[in-house]
């Protein structure tokens, strides 16, 4: 077999990335060998291999559920917004430059094509079916020429297609229809049929509807998959907490000890891994918000600075929202406050760059006693060390190098009372690390907070790729997803009017 699949949506956010894992994971578990797969993403949230490569953090997600290591074939681009108007290139794993949008769908995207093609062909070679994930919609007419994400790559390597429509926004039909109506003939031929994401109530009621749409289309539905709370793992940009709501839905869990835990995450312009925070979400009896104002931090008791993509703009939207002022009074009276990668640059003296902003020197916060001086070439590395007198594993991806002057060590970076900064993303994951930090915390803050003996967020994260995988086992018609990704799309699709020019 080496079969393959791609998963299209009817808009962004459709559930492209879920439904992807849990097909995945469905697949994995009947003993098949397979890879994901997204040509090009546009995300914030990314992650680092074990050969040093960035790819988006979806397709490390993915790539769990696959039960397999991630690679840059898997993500060939990955596109990281850094304003309105451009962003970073980062091909295979390492960054080529800043492109505008124009620039990079004038020309540079279709140039991508013969590559992307060659990692999607590597990885066909590899395992006997490729999952792979489309960007946006499909029926983009105004982006269509230059495409390598979504039809572009259905047609070139003849993939079947799949359209996720989320049925809790409305207009489903609608939806499912108009896409396939909007594509050319050529492109027409590879859309085999949709699956319904987010659908509450009797499906009873849906399946009149189903059997319009296959009527008006020749196009069946492959499933209908009920709502679910907390599948959100690994989001791409969306601003939720992805393991919270899991925990609190799933099982109840109350904290252990006489206090829970508030952690307020300050929402910075181009903000990046906030997955960072989903390990303390994962903790029973910790509350996570993200929040933009400085009475918000009042009664925290730890705030964390996280990642972003625009360290200096986010420097000055600290200031002139008042938290930068609300971060020191909290140094100032010894509570808790953490940060991490540019949170942490964002926390020292100075920061010279002639590379993001190209702004020169600012003045950082000067709460930690560090320098930062911002390179052009790109850390990207999976450290191991040891903090708090526990191990911990992590990632790093910055362009930013810190020169630290004093403080205790904390991994890579340093401590100075009750605030702590690093470039270490997923540090948090390691449990023994993550306890012993909010022991320290609660502590620091007053509270008769206790962490949980024996929260894994790792068996927590498998638990939800299962759950992924149970939706598609339960609630899509696997035989016929099985011969979708083994045989292609069904041969003689009738052409939906009015089209799109070839």
């Amino acid at each position: 077999m080496s079969g393959g699949l791609l998963v299209a949506g009817t808009t962004s956010d459709a559930g492209k990335s879920v439904v992807t894992a849990g097909i995945c994971r469905w697949l994995v578990r009947q003993g098949v060998k397979v890879a994901p797969f997204k040509a090009q993403n546009m995300s914030l949230n990314s992650f680092v291999t074990r050969e040093g490569a960035e790819i988006g953090r979806a397709q490390a997600m993915q790539a769990q559920a696959c039960r397999v290591e991630p690679t840059a074939l898997m993500n060939p681009v990955l596109l990281k917004p850094g304003g309105e108007r451009s962003s970073q290139v980062v091909l295979l794993g390492r960054p080529v430059g800043e492109m505008s949008a124009r620039g990079y769908h004038g020309g540079r995207q279709q140039r991508l094509l013969g590559t992307v093609l060659d990692c999607l062909a590597e990885l066909r070679g590899t395992y006997d079916a490729v999952i792979c994930e489309g960007a946006g919609s499909p029926a983009e007419i105004n982006l269509r020429r230059t495409d390598i994400v979504n039809m572009g790559i259905a047609r070139n390597a003849r993939l079947p297609v799949l359209v996720v429509g989320d049925i809790d926004r409305g207009g489903v039909f609608a939806s499912f229809f108009g896409t396939v109506a909007l594509l050319s003939p050529q492109d027409q031929e590879f859309v085999a049929g949709f699956l319904v994401n987010k659908f509450r109530g009797d499906v009873s009621l849906l399946e009149p509807g189903l059997d319009m749409l296959r009527t008006l289309t020749g196009r069946r539905t492959y499933g209908v998959l009920p709502y679910r709370h907390g599948l959100g793992i690994d989001e791409e940009d969306g601003l939720r907490v992805s393991m919270r709501g899991a925990v609190r839905e799933s099982v109840v869990a109350p904290p252990v000890g006489a206090d829970v835990l508030r952690v307020a995450v300050c929402a910075v312009p181009l903000m990046s891994n906030f997955t960072d925070v989903d390990a303390l979400a994962a903790e029973p009896g910790v509350v996570v918000r993200f929040v933009d104002r400085p009475e918000e931090l009042a009664d925290a008791d730890l705030v964390v600075i996280p990642g972003t993509r625009g360290t200096v703009r986010a420097l000055e939207w600290l200031r002139e929202r008042g938290l930068a002022a609300a971060v020191a009074r909290r140094v100032a009276e010894q509570r808790p406050v953490l940060g991490i990668c540019g949170g942490f640059q964002i926390l020292g003296e100075h920061i010279e760059d002639d590379v993001e902003s190209r702004r020169g020197q600012v003045d950082g916060l000067g709460i930690l006693p560090l320098r930062v001086r911002f390179a052009r070439e790109k850390t990207l590395a999976r450290p191991v060390g040891e903090a708090l007198g526990e191990p911990v594993e992590g990632y790093e991806i910055h362009h930013g190098v810190a020169d630290v002057t004093g403080g205790e060590p904390f991994l890579d970076g340093c401590r100075v009372g009750q605030t702590w900064g690093t470039h270490w993303h997923g540090s948090l994951e390691s449990d023994a690390f993550r306890r012993a930090f909010l022991r320290e915390v609660a502590a620091a803050a007053g509270r008769r907070f206790v962490p949980a003996p024996d929260t894994s967020f790792a068996a927590l994260r498998e638990q939800q790729l299962d759950r992924l995988g149970d939706l598609i086992e339960q609630h899509a018609d696997t035989d016929a997803l099985w011969r979708l990704i083994e045989s292609g799309a069904p041969q003689g699709l009738p052409f939906i009017p009015p089209g799109a020019p070839a």
